[in-house]
């Protein structure tokens, strides 16, 4: 995972845990959570958009008069 071993991870960890403490982690990982399902909500809205059927364009050339 992000070409990490599994030594290096646990340093990572270890730093980020005398950084901001045993109580902050949970909010921290709770925060990322709802930032990465906003992120995949607005991406997905973005897709839906792009993708949608738009009617064609009312042409007056082609009405009876």
């Amino acid at each position: 995972m992000f070409g990490l071993g599994g030594g290096e991870m646990m340093i990572v960890f270890l730093i980020i845990l005398l950084v901001f403490g045993p109580s902050q982690i949970p909010k921290m990982a709770r925060g990322l959570g709802q930032a990465m399902r906003e992120f995949r909500k607005a991406q997905r809205e973005i897709t839906d958009e792009i993708h949608r059927d738009e009617p064609p364009a009312k042409s007056s050339e082609n009405k009876p008069i």
